[in-house]
């Protein structure tokens, strides 16, 4: 059975412990490949199913299965942790790969952790709340940094995510053409980065050049980052579609 398979028949077998339980049971944080085959697999679901990565536009992501005639309130068991320098004057500056590394070294999955975030008075990764003490116990370096870890409320992280809204001019709201206008490629690049299976929508990967990009979808593109597209707001003399979004920095 190869990688996709067994993340197939998990998500299977979460949804029918859920459904012959009772309960709300949920996933590990699953990559883009890994909810391109959630959505692939919805249709053979005992359970509703949804899906959170923790904060707004978390890459990562947690999908609940959540059974019929649920009788109880339920939360995503997801925390949110803060490191920051133990003695600023003398900290590195740090990046996501460093984070990551740090967190690797202590044994953990990847799975069990959801997105690194650069934030405006510290450094954030959300992971699974059973794991939340052993990081904040065990967590005290990244590279040659001391640092301190500590549980923060979810709605507490402050998100330095530089967004910068752009404008192209387009032929169509297809997926290729706009591929091609946000990343500065030709339609036959894009529709190569397709096929690929490179290009994520909403998380769920898109192979279709014709498909068409909708208001506040989200479209990763591994390799060169994520943009928000926006809306189609007016054409120009020659009947070519101007085009808004938003571009991840």
């Amino acid at each position: 059975m190869n990688e996709q398979e067994l993340c197939r028949k998990k998500l299977i077998d979460l949804s029918k412990q859920a459904d012959r339980k009772g309960i709300v049971l949920f996933s590990s944080f699953l990559n883009l490949d890994e909810q391109n085959i959630y959505h692939q697999a919805r249709n053979v679901f005992a359970t509703k199913t949804e899906s959170s990565g923790g904060v707004p536009g978390a890459e990562r992501q947690m999908i609940a299965f959540i059974p019929d005639a649920l009788s109880y309130e339920w939360e995503y068991p997801v925390t949110a942790l803060r490191i920051t320098p133990a003695a600023p004057k003398f900290a590195e500056q740090l990046g996501h790969r460093d984070i990551l590394g740090a967190l690797m070294t202590l044994g953990v999955d990847r799975g069990r952790i959801g997105d690194i975030i650069v934030g405006e008075d510290g450094y954030y990764f959300l992971c699974e709340s059973g794991l939340a003490s052993y990081f904040e116990d065990h967590l005290d370096r990244i590279r040659h940094t001391a640092v301190r870890t500590e549980a923060v409320p979810l709605s507490g992280i402050q998100i330095q995510q530089s967004l910068a809204e752009k404008e192209g001019i387009v032929t169509s709201d297809r997926l290729d053409a706009v591929l091609a206008c946000v990343h500065r490629l030709s339609r036959s690049q894009a529709s190569s980065l397709l096929k690929a299976e490179k290009v994520a929508v909403n998380g769920r990967t898109i192979t279709s050049p014709s498909f068409s990009c909708h208001e506040n979808d989200i479209v990763s593109v591994r390799g060169y980052g994520r943009f928000q597209y926006l809306n189609i707001y007016g054409e120009t003399k020659k009947g070519r579609l101007k085009m808004k979004y938003l571009l991840y920095q």
